[in-house]
């Protein structure tokens, strides 16, 4: 009796070590530096929740600080992230690449990882999501439902990929389309983009791409408010407004989080750039607005699986 008890514990025991889901190897603590905050509803809260599933899926501690935004604020944060452990550490933006690339040597049992940026020593790594073809089809879909016949974006910077995508895809779906490109050079910078807003509009365009995940939100607020459209950016906001929203050209920095894990603890995470699009199930198009009809919508779902199975867009 005694035997057959020990066998179930043992068995118990087992199953309980299995579903915690992955071995966390090489992985010990990890850490997040964020410029702004964890609570912005888009790019910080979803570096949050890719930390979160660091945490639930290899059971490890992590920790993260916000308002981490110059050389200086970077080096404390990270030596404090040394005395703690930590051997893998995000910094949530391209603010970090060039810090990250000086102290690198610094701390060698420490794997730095940050976005868009370039990474030059063994142990840095940058992320970067191909925004070109979901640029692409948010285009498709703005050309699409204008009436003006007249688009825009509200871009950071003139360097990010998503920005030719989405005139490339315009051109492809109208010839005709016109689209204008205005840019805040700071990714945080509500007032300005909303400042650029009103000049689009004065211009006639009905449908804005707001491709800067801090200010986003109050562009398509305003734009709902004049009963136009937008494409949404880094999240599905759809939930902004569904009659607002067309649809959204989705990054899930959440899902790269966890397979960057994934990659360090099994000893395989490459230093240097990387570059994930929608074959690694990091990038997708969000839920259409019921007033994007039937037809078209059917339409965006062939191509955007043909692109996930070559990697081609449409010609």
């Amino acid at each position: 009796m005694i035997k057959k008890l020990l066998i179930i514990i043992a068995c118990i025991l087992l199953l309980s070590s299995c579903s915690n889901g992955v071995d966390k190897g090489k992985l010990n603590k990890v850490g997040m530096l964020v410029p702004e905050t964890i609570n912005d509803q888009v790019w910080g809260t979803k570096g949050y929740k890719g930390l979160l599933n660091i945490q639930n899926n290899f059971d490890v501690d992590v920790y993260y600080k916000e308002g981490i935004e110059n050389a200086s604020a970077i080096e404390h944060a990270v030596s404090e992230f040394k005395q703690k452990n930590v051997n893998l550490i995000f910094g949530h933006g391209v603010e970090y690449a060039d810090t990250f690339n000086k102290i690198a040597k610094k701390y060698p049992t420490i794997h730095f990882v940050s976005f868009n940026g370039d990474a030059t020593q063994k142990n840095t790594t940058s992320l970067r999501f191909e925004g070109h073809a979901m640029g692409f089809f948010g285009g498709m879909t703005a050309a699409h439902m204008s009436t003006t016949k007249k688009i825009g974006i509200i871009a950071t910077h003139s360097w990010q990929p998503e920005i030719k995508g989405f005139v490339e895809g315009a051109k492809y779906e109208d010839p005709n389309i016109t689209v204008l490109l205005k840019y805040t050079d700071n990714w945080d910078d509500g007032q300005k983009a909303v400042e650029l807003l009103d000049k689009l509009l004065d211009e006639e365009v009905d449908v804005v791409y707001p491709a800067g995940d801090g200010f986003n939100v109050p562009v398509i607020e305003k734009i709902k408010e004049k009963g136009l459209y937008a494409i949404g950016y880094v999240s599905d906001q759809s939930d902004l407004g569904k009659n607002t929203v067309l649809t959204s050209t989705i990054q899930q920095a959440s899902k790269l989080y966890d397979i960057v894990a994934k990659k360090y603890a099994e000893g395989t995470l490459q230093s240097g750039n990387l570059s994930f699009d929608f074959q690694d199930g990091v990038i997708e198009m969000g839920k259409f607005s019921p007033r994007v009809d039937e037809k078209f919508q059917r339409k965006m779902k062939r191509f955007v699986k043909k692109y996930k199975e070559t990697g081609e867009l449409p010609k």
